[in-house]
């Protein structure tokens, strides 16, 4: 059944109000201490430790595209219908230097037991990489969206729930309007659907000429009151941006960012025959984070009802790093909305919310239809999803 929608602010740590088609609902949870800056800043100060995976059960693979060899690392394997867990990384970073935190926080085990994890690096972004020879050229985002299904079909994924930021998000964006059936859901950070025009093309050319490539790239990832306040979290990415990544390989991928165009998304209804994302979304931003602006955009180019919005207070440029016990739960939530975490697993989530959100086919692991509700609330009107988390 089509999602009708609704409305919830969660308040970190301490209640969640869900407007649904039973009305409104308190759910309280235990107090969750956040992850500081400072210890992330502390983990970031050693590469070594920040590059390393908690357990050694990730295998890497170098897998043939039409555009070229893709580097991915995976754990796990297939679990009946369920589908992968696909993530893709922002300009500057590679895979570790992005999820690390995020796929190593405890809760998180909670969700990657169930689901086979797949990171995918783009091409030469992965730590140790040969540079690209001279006159290399280096895909369009819509050849990195076109790359993926070579991963799908090599694992043998039926499709996929994409977790993206930035540069990553708009691969993942434009992979799922192009393969559609491949795509179950995506969690979209940083996203920004615009292309660059004239004004932003030769902002950014300038920017390149009087600064270095690791500051410009930080000035894309951080907020500029993270940029002025030089915090640690910034300075240790400084370092890993210009030391872990090869800055040739960087460069190309930096231009190919910078070149995109725009994301051919509108809402249903807007215009005629307007494309969109046809599966659920959850569009993340920190507060006055350098996207954000243009994942407002994003979120009103949408389908509402089946679009949620996650704006996180206090995290910054990077909310998979500075937030990512916030981030699991709102993740947490999404898979439940789309019928897959069972109750067992819900440890902050009541249990009724799981109860009235999990299709019956999931615990199984067969595939539920996407942010299925009860046959009640046939008749209601659309609300727009949205969650705002504040630390």
């Amino acid at each position: 059944m089509k999602v009708l929608g609704h409305r919830i602010e969660l308040l970190t740590g301490l209640l969640l109000h869900d407007v649904t088609m039973a009305g409104l609902q308190e759910l309280r949870f235990p107090e969750e201490k956040p992850l500081l800056r400072g210890q992330d800043a502390a983990e970031l100060e050693n590469s070594d430790t920040f590059l390393l995976a908690v357990d050694t059960d990730w295998k890497e693979h170098d897998i043939e595209t039409p555009y070229g060899l893709l580097h991915v690392v995976i754990r796990g394997s297939p679990k009946g219908n369920r589908p992968a867990i696909l993530t893709y990384h922002d300009v500057g970073l590679n895979h570790k230097l992005c999820f690390n935190t995020f796929f190593n926080f405890e809760d998180m085990q909670e969700i990657t037991k169930h689901f086979v994890v797949c990171h995918v690096d783009a091409p030469g972004q992965q730590v140790g990489a040969s540079q690209f020879p001279q006159g290399y050229q280096f895909p369009s985002m819509e050849q990195l969206a076109a790359m993926l299904p070579s991963v799908v079909q090599h694992f043998g994924f039926k499709y996929v729930i994409g977790i993206g930021v930035g540069a990553g998000a708009y691969v993942l964006a434009k992979f799922a309007l192009i393969y559609p059936d491949l795509v179950e859901g995506l969690v979209l950070m940083n996203i920004d659907p615009n292309g660059k025009g004239w004004i932003d093309w030769a902002a950014t050319k300038l920017s390149g000429l009087t600064s270095t490539l690791p500051d410009t790239v930080l000035s894309h990832l951080f907020s500029q009151e993270e940029l002025v306040n030089s915090t640690e979290l910034v300075q240790s990415y400084r370092q890993q941006i210009g030391n872990v990544v090869n800055q040739a390989n960087l460069q190309l991928f930096w231009n190919i960012y910078n070149s995109r165009r725009d994301l051919d998304i509108n809402r249903p209804g807007t215009v005629p025959n307007a494309k969109t994302l046809r599966c659920p979304v959850m569009l993340v931003v920190g507060d006055n984070a350098p996207a954000e602006d243009g994942v407002v955009e994003c979120n009103s180019k949408l389908d509402p009802s089946t679009t949620t919005f996650l704006k996180m207070a206090d995290s910054g440029g990077l909310p998979q790093v500075t937030q990512p016990g916030k981030l699991t739960e709102a993740f947490k939530y999404f898979l439940q909305g789309m019928g897959y975490m069972p109750s067992a697993s819900m440890t902050r989530l009541a249990r009724s919310r799981t109860a009235s959100l999990t299709s019956a086919s999931s615990v199984d692991g067969s595939r539920p239809q996407a942010c299925t509700h009860s046959e009640s609330s046939e008749g209601l009107g659309q609300v727009n999803h949205t969650m705002e988390v504040s630390c």
